[in-house]
C-alpha cells in the first residue's frame, strides 16, 4: 500500500483528510498510480509538494487499529478527490 507525506518530511507524519465529523482519516492506496494522481491533485490545490511512500499493508492497518486512528483503503475502483477547503493534516 501507499500513503502520502509532505516531500522531504516523511518522518513528520502522513497526509490525512478530515471526514464530515472532523476526524482525521488516513488514506491507504492499493495502487501507487492512484496515490501519485491524488498527490498531484493535492499539489495543485495546496501548493505543497507531496511524496508517495510505500508501506507494509498489514503493519499500516495494525498501527491504525492500535492507535484508534481512522483509515480508508483506496482501491483502484474508488475515486477520491481532495476536499477544496481541507488543509494538509499531518499526524
Amino acid at each position: 500500500m501507499f500513503l502520502l507525506t509532505l516531500k522531504d518530511r516523511k518522518d513528520d507524519g502522513a497526509y490525512a483528510v478530515q471526514n464530515n465529523l472532523g476526524e482525521k482519516v488516513l488514506f491507504l492506496f492499493e495502487e501507487e498510480d492512484d496515490a501519485t494522481r491524488y498527490a498531484l491533485m493535492l499539489e495543485d490545490d495546496e501548493d505543497k509538494e507531496m511524496e508517495v511512500v510505500e508501506v507494509d499493508d498489514e503493519l499500516a492497518i495494525k498501527t491504525c487499529i492500535l492507535y484508534n486512528y481512522k483509515y480508508a483503503v483506496i482501491t483502484p475502483n474508488d475515486i477520491v478527490i481532495p476536499p477544496k477547503n481541507d488543509n494538509l493534516q499531518e499526524d
